[in-house]
């Protein structure tokens, strides 16, 4: 039986933070049993609040709108741009979906809660549909305040398994690696290749890098991105149904992954530059030509695709982040001028750029 716990009689806000992540290398192999890299970036981050009801025997949960959650709009055309933006769902429903699933954690192994309520609030700086994870960071955010609130604890490995049901519950379609990254945060790499494991235990095997392995890396992305989660389905139908090429073709993904931790492990032990930094940039380069194959241009989108070729034009290797809206860029020489050619040829196109910030994970070594 698992030992109850209550929560403190707290009268202060509890505020926790979750990042954005960036899919280096696998994706999106992790959702078909294979391994990737992820990094957690500091640049974007989701930031949930959990203020205790100021009447003590008040057991009144209120999940506060958001900035993507309203239901009034100056006009016709204001509810349209905010749509195209946005999205029909805000972040509301993704705490909704974790109170209800946090409960139910609770309930299965037998913790005794507080009766007094709370209000839940958020707001994030993650660019939307953009391949970033803003979905689940504001989720992972949220789960850090529950636990803090309720002084429960899940077992950090157990984690990412609560918020990806969170997002199934809510019909988004999703792999493990974007909540490990946000749970975990630092550089990972993920090892999903036990399908047992991944089906009855919901997790992988986890192995931190240090940051320092990283060279430079720079972030890309569009304002107005499509849907990321629109191309994943035909590709998991063919998948499901064992089509040759597309399982043919994730393992190949997979691999560059694993091929990927061996070139950064390099990197982080003797500080290595110039033809690890190159290896490092075809693997990306080759990930995203894998799923271009796979998933096809139109699938993706022409400004996708289009962002992509822009950066790829200055000499440097770019992959999308997640699913689209966003790429991360490695420049082959890692000089100044290949960076700002990189950068002016971008913002031309009306594509944002910035440098990638780690955002730091615990120190190095087997995640789990």
């Amino acid at each position: 039986m698992t030992v109850g716990h209550i929560c403190p009689d707290a009268q202060d806000d509890i505020t926790n933070r979750a990042y954005a992540r960036v899919g280096l290398l696998g994706n999106p192999s992790d959702g078909y049993f294979g391994k990737c890299i992820s990094v957690s970036v500091q640049n974007f981050f989701a930031e949930v609040t959990l203020t205790p009801n100021q009447q003590i025997f008040s057991s009144r949960v209120t999940i506060e709108p958001g900035p993507s959650d309203s239901t009034v709009f100056e006009s016709l055309d204001t509810l349209a741009a905010r749509t195209a933006k946005n999205g029909y769902y805000g972040g509301a429903r993704l705490l909704r979906a974790l109170c209800f699933k946090f409960h139910e954690h609770c309930v299965k192994n037998e913790y005794k809660l507080s009766e007094r309520g709370f209000t839940l609030e958020y707001d994030s700086n993650i660019p939307t549909q953009a391949g970033l994870s803003g979905s689940s960071a504001i989720i992972v955010a949220g789960l850090k305040c529950l636990m803090q609130y309720y002084s429960v604890y899940i077992p950090l490995e157990e984690q990412p398994a609560l918020v990806l049901s969170c997002e199934h519950d809510l019909g988004i379609n999703a792999g493990l690696q974007d909540r490990v990254i946000q749970c975990y945060e630092g550089v990972v790499y993920m090892d999903f290749s036990d399908e047992e494991m991944v089906r009855t235990q919901g997790k992988g095997v986890y192995t931190r890098l240090s940051e320092s392995c990283l060279p430079s890396l720079h972030i890309v992305y569009d304002d107005n991105p499509s849907d990321s989660g629109k191309v994943h389905a035909d590709v998991k139908q063919r998948w499901e149904r064992g089509d040759e090429d597309v399982r043919s073709k994730m393992s190949r993904v997979a691999e560059l992954a694993e091929r990927g931790y061996r070139v950064l492990s390099s990197l982080g032990t003797d500080k290595q530059t110039g033809e690890p930094t190159i290896e490092l940039g075809m693997l990306m380069n080759a990930n995203f030509n894998l799923r271009k194959e796979m998933f096809g241009a139109e699938a993706l989108g022409a400004r996708n695709v289009e962002m992509i070729d822009t950066a790829r034009g200055a000499g440097s290797f770019a992959k999308f982040t997640g699913s689209g809206g966003a790429a991360v860029v490695l420049c082959a020489t890692e000089s100044e001028e290949e960076r700002a050619a990189m950068y002016a040829d971008c913002e031309a196109k009306g594509f944002k750029v910035c440098p990638l910030v780690v955002n730091p994970g615990k120190p190095s070594g087997r995640a789990a």
